[in-house]
């Protein structure tokens, strides 16, 4: 018979070893061999913690400088080691959302652009927080301040390119009836291009999510007042909303506002006059019989 190296002739009594030979000593413990795995796992585990730790004190701190550091060092992780920020999202984002919205204008800025080359990165690990964000991202497009008006729609335009479009419709719509300003127009209109890639695959969830919004604006604007379509108004992005369902939904969108109450079928039905079909090429210059100021929280 073949008495190879663990031939069980050749093993030591209680079977662990073959006989004359042993572990390394380094190896060996007074309760028998032991894997150096667990102490290493446990040991970046540690690591990990203090990480943790040290990024939310910095984004946390009274000092600016060491907030600035914070978002800095945030952005650098979800660049190199994403995976520690994904798995502590809510812990990170419950410190840095603030930053969003920091009192210190060089903060604020400074965390929407970091968000705005974050997302890619995070990408749909980002939902838990998604709306919380978002309110915040939405606040800052009305800011005086040109420079975070902008970096809050670089933000929206990445959350467009990277994030699930169902997520964000339902987000964006749960957030437009509470916005006024340029933060209500940036958010509608990019929630119009959404309509057109949800609905061919949930069209319940535009239903349900996007229909509401378009009744609260008919609903909301007094009737006496005229809007032009052209420009940057509430008129022009209700008319780019209504236009967007009614390519997707056709003669449904009549049928569902005929539940409405009777000046907001009525409304629409002036919307639907004057908002040109797709492929029209043009948009019609005549006013539509829309008010020009939306309520906001």
């Amino acid at each position: 018979m073949w008495e190879g190296p663990w031939d069980k002739r050749r093993l030591h009594p209680l079977g662990l070893f073959p006989r004359g030979q042993t572990l390394p000593p380094h190896r060996l413990s007074s309760n028998g061999p032991r894997l150096v795995g667990p102490r290493s796992s446990l040991r970046g585990g540690t690591e990990r913690v203090e990480q943790l730790r040290e990024l939310t004190r910095l984004l946390e701190s009274k000092e600016y400088q060491s907030r600035m550091e914070g978002v800095g060092r945030l952005l650098e992780h979800c660049k190199t080691k994403p995976e520690l920020i994904t798995a502590s999202l809510v812990q990170v984002f419950d410190a840095f959302t603030p930053r969003l919205q920091d009192s210190n204008k060089k903060v604020n800025q400074w965390a929407l652009e970091s968000l705005a080359e974050m997302i890619p990165f995070l990408k749909e690990s980002l939902q838990p927080m998604l709306l919380s964000v978002i309110v915040a991202v939405a606040d800052n497009l009305n800011s005086r301040s040109a420079g975070i008006s902008a970096a809050a729609a670089s933000v929206l335009d990445a959350m467009m390119q990277h994030l699930d479009p169902l997520c964000l419709l339902q987000a964006f719509a749960g957030r437009a009836r509470f916005l006024s300003g340029r933060a209500l127009l940036d958010v509608t209109d990019r929630l119009s291009a959404l309509v057109a890639s949800v609905y061919p695959r949930k069209p319940q969830a535009v239903e349900r999510h996007v229909l509401p919004v378009l009744w609260h604006f008919l609903n909301s604007v007094p009737g006496s007042s005229v809007l032009p379509r052209h420009g940057g108004s509430v008129g022009a992005v209700v008319c780019r909303l209504t236009g967007s369902l009614r390519e997707q939904m056709g003669s449904r969108l009549q049928d569902l506002a005929a539940g409405q109450p009777e000046h907001v079928f009525k409304m629409l039905q002036h919307l639907l006059d004057a908002t040109p079909t797709a492929g029209s090429g043009r948009v019609a210059s005549r006013e539509l019989p829309l008010g020009g100021k939306a309520t906001g929280s």
